[in-house]
């Protein structure tokens, strides 16, 4: 009964981690933070109670593990595309003073 509990968190792990994807996507930080908790200690929860990990949990773990690299992919992608706005707006800003100064003189 213990092996079946400890395979059905990593299945519930499993799903959270499709969601965790998808609030990637969207970049739903407040989402991802929220899954990611409880993802967690569903983990850690199957980590205290078994050793090592029979073949049906290691293809849930390794494919929690691929959804994962995934998610944090598409985040780093979001972050790259923030970081590159708060760049073209710094660039704004140095024009707008830079020309500011340079009044017409009637």
């Amino acid at each position: 009964m213990r092996a079946a509990t400890s395979v059905a968190n990593l299945e519930r792990a499993l799903q959270l981690s499709r969601e965790l994807l998808a609030a990637a996507g969207d970049s739903d930080v407040g989402t991802l933070v929220r899954i990611d908790a409880e993802r967690l200690q569903l983990l850690q929860a199957y980590r205290s109670e078994n050793g090592q990990p029979g073949a049906d949990a290691l293809s849930l773990l390794r494919e929690i593990s691929q959804l994962n690299d995934l998610a944090l992919g598409c985040m780093e992608h979001h972050r790259r595309i923030k970081a590159r706005e708060l760049d073209l707006a710094a660039v704004g800003r140095r024009a707008v003073n830079a020309y500011a100064t340079t009044r017409l003189q009637r």
